[in-house]
């Protein structure tokens, strides 16, 4: 009993290990020096998932945090981030309290409308606010591969969410 207790603790964090190490590390220019164009923002996908499905796994005390983090290594202004990411939490805040089921097509819709809202104020910000250069196309770039991307990592969270929640692994 104690066992399972301290593994599902531990698989928990998971989540909340992965948003920090995503932050603090820049592996999505790592992508962009193979490969031009590829860029996507897998912290938003774990944001928006996690939030939606298990709101107490990844809290927006942890997701304001992890931004905070991410401007500190990016080097863009502080709090950025922290806006971008909360603002996709709460699209998946508001998506959960507006309905009974979801499915991969609602989430991939509703994931789209989030990320949108979040481009359109990182852009409002960082131009009005600060000297960064704004490149459209990279953003609509990251958008797109951050879009097309979603259902990938949504099936691999949902199956890591399943054994969270059994405590078991269904093959």
């Amino acid at each position: 009993m104690l066992k399972s207790k301290i593994t599902t603790k531990v698989l928990n964090l998971g989540p909340i290990l992965l948003l920090y190490y995503l932050s603090i590390s820049e592996i999505d220019t790592q992508f962009e020096s193979y490969f031009e164009i590829l860029s996507f923002n897998i912290q938003l996908i774990i944001i928006y998932f996690w939030s939606l499905k298990r709101p107490e796994v990844l809290g927006n005390g942890h997701v304001f945090f992890a931004g905070i983090l991410n401007d500190v290594v990016m080097g863009i202004p502080m709090g950025l981030s922290s806006l971008c990411y909360l603002t996709i939490s709460l699209v998946a805040t508001y998506v959960k309290n507006m309905t009974v089921n979801t499915s991969i097509t609602t989430d991939w819709f509703t994931f789209f409308i989030g990320l949108i809202i979040s481009n359109l104020i990182f852009v409002i910000l960082a131009s009005n606010f600060s000297e960064i250069s704004i490149q459209f196309v990279e953003i609509s770039y990251n958008t797109f591969f951050t879009l097309i991307f979603f259902p990938f990592f949504w099936f691999i969270f949902n199956f890591y969410n399943s054994i969270i929640i059994t405590g078991k692994i269904d093959v």
